[in-house]
This record gives C-alpha cells, sequence and structure tokens, in this order.
C-alpha cells in the first residue's frame, strides 16, 4: 500500500487544519499516557467509539475502564508522519501508531494503524471515532 498516493492540492488553510489536529492527538496521547480519565475525555465527543478485533466499545465504558486503572498506558508514540484529511468541520487523521498498555495487571506493546475522525465544534476539534488495526509485521 505505501505511502498516502492521492494527495489533493492544499492551501495555507489546509496546513493551519493539518497543524491544529496534529497538536491535538500529540495532547491526546499524552492524556492517554497520563492515564486521567477526564483529560482523555476531554479529546472525545459524548458519541466517541472505537472499534477493534475485540468489536465497538464505547467513550462511557472505555473511560471506566482508564478510570478503575484496569487500564494503563506508558507509552503513546505516532511513528509515521500522519494523513489528515479535512472536509469542512470534519476531519479523517491516520497514522502507525506504538503503544505499551496495562490491562488487568498484563503488559501489551502495540504496533497499530489508526484512524480518528474528528468533527469541529464549538471551535474544537473532538473525536467521534477511533479505528484501529494491528500493523502487519516488517
Amino acid at each position: 500500500m505505501g505511502d498516502y498516493a492521492g494527495t489533493p492540492p492544499k492551501g495555507p488553510e489546509d496546513d493551519t487544519v493539518r497543524a491544529q489536529l496534529i497538536t491535538v492527538a500529540e495532547d491526546w496521547a499524552a492524556a492517554v499516557v497520563s492515564n486521567d480519565a477526564a483529560r482523555i475525555g476531554r479529546f472525545m465527543a459524548d458519541e466517541w467509539v472505537i472499534v477493534s478485533a475485540s468489536g465497538v466499545a464505547c467513550r462511557e465504558d472505555f473511560l471506566a475502564v482508564v478510570e478503575s486503572g484496569e487500564l494503563t498506558h506508558s507509552a503513546m508514540n505516532l511513528v509515521n508522519q500522519a494523513r489528515v484529511r479535512v472536509y469542512g468541520d470534519t476531519a479523517v487523521f491516520t497514522g502507525r501508531v506504538t503503544n505499551t498498555a496495562h490491562y488487568r495487571g498484563k503488559s501489551f506493546d502495540a504496533d497499530e494503524w489508526t484512524t480518528d475522525v474528528f468533527v469541529k465544534r464549538d471551535g474544537r476539534w473532538l473525536c467521534v471515532l477511533s479505528h484501529i488495526t494491528a500493523a502487519a509485521p516488517d
């Protein structure tokens, strides 16, 4: 699949929005590593869900597991240049992320492709959907 072919022409406003979304994603990753459910939740819309190999989890369930301490993260790193596409007040952010999570006392190292869909509400970008797919071994 290679890199992100079919890149449309961009204007200066696209660069500004792209920079905003990269900052939001970096700040969200830092919030995840802080293991502070309230801080993590500030990046999610109320209707946020995550889709993974284990199915679909809603915002409340995800944050409850973080709040309980059953799920923690000690690392979360974007390992490639993110692909950002903006469609008005909606944006799609795709990148390869490595992370170390701890779930119910067991450590997991993950290498995943992550796609986040953001919507702009009241001047803020909030995530409405996250989708993770395990990266193929190199």
